[in-house]
């Protein structure tokens, strides 16, 4: 079916304030309204931000790649870097790689609580074995396993520095509970800060899983034994020292 576009705004829009009754709008799959230009920003912002799956920001309804680049009005190259973008994200979602410091090759990282990793090219190449630090991407300095960093001057990670020394936050509508005032999701590991108002569960904006902000439970298991404004049964989780791995199978 081809795309309707109309000249009058006809439902709700994806952007509250583009009203230009001169802008062309279309109505996606999920019901919503928007104009190419808003559609497309929209979508290089999810893009950018690591996500393999285009969604509405309104309804959360997922759109397809097919009808984003007919209602958008892609060029040629906005298609090009939409869809090897999208590939690289749901790649990395999959797998847990990056690109080696040394030879530039993409290297998958078997053991996500260790940072040390050995490139199999450049220890060939080199007739010495080299591993490289995952998070600074260099080489490798000091002992491991580690998962906190290697010893090289300013390897730190400052997501993982914010979840160790972040402040508290209570939750006042929730029993007055005390915990941390951010949280890594434990399906994706996006950072996340509660606004300490309403229930302790929270809807990440990425995975779109909803998980207990205090003990760190997806929420079906959370409210199995507890409740949305109640203390957990297992009490407050202790602050994150790592971030889970995402894999599309969670």
């Amino acid at each position: 079916q081809c795309p309707v576009y109309s000249d009058y705004y006809n439902g709700f829009s994806t952007d509250p304030y583009d009203d230009d009754p001169h802008t062309l709008r279309a109505r996606l799959s999920c019901g919503h309204v928007t104009g190419p230009q808003t559609l497309t920003d929209y979508c290089r912002l999810q893009l950018n931000d690591g996500k393999a799956e285009l969604r509405c920001p309104l309804c959360n309804g997922q759109w397809s790649y097919t009808e984003v680049r007919k209602l958008a009005k892609l060029t040629p190259e906005e298609q090009q870097c939409f869809e090897e973008t999208l590939a690289n994200n749901a790649t990395r979602k999959i797998i847990d790689i990056k690109n080696c410091p040394g030879c530039d090759w993409l290297i998958e990282r078997s053991n996500p609580s260790n940072l040390s990793v050995q490139c199999t090219v450049c220890s060939a190449k080199n007739k010495k074995t080299f591993e490289f630090c995952w998070q600074c991407l260099r080489e490798w300095k000091g002992h491991q396993p580690r998962s906190d960093r290697c010893d090289n001057e300013g390897c730190s990670n400052k997501e993982l520095d914010l979840l160790r020394d972040c402040a508290t936050i209570i939750l006042k509508d929730a029993a007055n509970i005390v915990c941390p005032a951010v949280r890594a999701c434990p399906t994706c590991g996006l950072l996340i800060e509660h606004n300490s108002e309403k229930c302790k569960n929270i809807t990440c904006s990425r995975c779109t899983k909803e998980f207990c902000f205090v003990c760190l439970k997806l929420t079906p298991e959370c409210v199995s034994t507890s409740d949305y404004y109640i203390m957990c049964s297992g009490g407050v989780a202790p602050r994150q020292t790592s971030f889970p791995f995402w894999r599309v199978n969670q």
